[in-house]
């Protein structure tokens, strides 16, 4: 029995799927609705077809609260990105007319079509560093408006205005000197105390944060913080959205993903490339703190920038070079702890992995000695899924518009 391949467009209230086999016969189409029962009706529906895998777009956005029930339910997923569903959707018969059919049709080709997409993980600590992040993320950017509050406060409390970039124990000792007399000044004066007691309150949940952050990434084995610049909330970010590093056959698909690389504009006898704006921005913005951090120091990376500068580019061509650099070292990272992981779990016959003078654990951004990429992939550093175990057929509402074989 060939496999059958079920994409899936989710919703708010509803989803529509659209099945297909391995040779991408339709089996069958319908929608189901997205509560707790409707859930249950679309997985019973699907256990007709023992070896099924889903694919939902957007695991990570619209569509993760489906994609985490299946994947409690035992079930594969895989993740299909919104613009491979546009492409595909594009270059199909209908004019590129956007419906949810259209749209689980052009998921479901995705899937059977592209071999590299990443499935979704039940990954319990990636979960957590996942939820972690997004939280940290979210205090961080109240912080910063609680700032740009209170300085736009006292541009109006001093005379002349507040220097920008200042912390909050500089803030309060600005704020003990102001005494205004007015009505209005007063009042400026108690809410920029207020935001005075926001930020602070933040600040300590920021630091309680960055503990719990640090332990959950030393939970995991892995040695990302050893990268100068990278600290616990850049290297939680990296393994949440990462997750299995084998899905990166080498360096250089990794730095695509991370929008390092730059982007080949070449036309003729004219050679050139372009900055790449596409990629996963948050890790880029990781990779782009990182390599700031290496400047403020005497690093190999401060020093691999000012050869970039020797050899005549700009600040801002330099510090993409040191960003592409830096990504090859949280790669090296990544496959390094994911096969001493798995060499532990082998059994006590494995070893524990290169040691910190190899290439391979060098923690600076001059690993190689040569900026092209590497010769081949990578081995994979993790087992495959186990496929299901095969269950009997389901009922749901659904438009079934052609009937499947039974398995004998």
């Amino acid at each position: 029995m060939n496999r059958v391949v079920i994409g899936v467009d989710p919703h708010k209230k509803s989803v529509t799927f659209e099945a297909r086999d391995s040779g991408e016969v339709l089996c069958a189409t319908g929608s189901f609705p997205t509560d707790a029962s409707g859930c249950r009706l679309l997985i019973r529906y699907a256990r007709q077809w023992p070896d099924r895998v889903w694919a939902v777009e957007g695991a990570n956005g619209i569509g993760r609260p489906l994609a985490q029930r299946l994947v409690a339910a035992g079930e594969r997923v895989l993740d299909v990105p919104a613009k491979l569903a546009a492409r595909a959707r594009v270059f199909d018969t209908g004019q590129g007319r956007k419906t949810d059919a259209a749209d689980a049709h052009a998921i479901v080709i995705v899937a059977l079509r592209d071999t590299k997409l990443r499935e979704v993980s039940p990954d319990a600590e990636l979960t957590v560093l996942r939820l972690l992040c997004d939280r940290r993320d979210e205090l961080s950017r109240a912080r910063a408006q609680a700032l740009n509050r209170m300085h736009r406060l006292f541009l109006e409390l001093v005379p002349g205005g507040a220097p920008v970039k200042k912390s909050a124990i500089q803030y309060k000792v600005l704020l003990a000197t102001v005494r205004p007399h007015d009505l209005a000044g007063k009042m400026r004066r108690r809410m920029a105390a207020e935001e005075l007691a926001d930020t602070e309150r933040l600040d300590a949940k920021l630091r309680a944060m960055k503990a719990e952050l640090k332990a959950a990434v030393l939970a995991t084995g892995s040695h990302l913080m050893d990268i100068h610049g990278v600290g616990p909330a850049g290297a939680a970010r990296i393994l949440a959205d990462v997750g299995d590093v084998a899905r990166f056959p080498s360096r250089s698909h990794f730095a695509s993903w991370t929008g390092t690389a730059p982007i080949d504009a070449s036309s003729g006898q004219q050679i050139r490339h372009r900055l790449s704006r596409a990629g996963n921005r948050k890790i880029n913005h990781v990779l782009y703190m990182a390599g700031f951090v290496q400047l403020r120091n005497d690093t190999a990376g401060r020093r691999y920038y000012r050869r970039r500068l020797a050899d005549r580019k700009t600040s801002m061509e330099a510090m993409r070079c040191l960003r592409r650099r830096l990504s090859d070292v949280v790669y090296r990272q990544l496959v390094q702890d994911a096969t001493t992981s798995a060499r532990h779990e082998a059994g006590p016959g494995g070893h524990s992995g290169a040691s910190v003078s190899s290439s391979a654990a060098d923690l600076t951004p001059v690993v190689g000695s040569s900026d092209q990429p590497l010769p081949g992939p990578a081995n994979p550093t993790l087992l495959p899924p186990a496929a299901t175990n095969p269950a009997g057929p389901g009922t749901g509402a659904v438009t079934s518009s052609k009937a499947f074989p039974a398995s004998p």
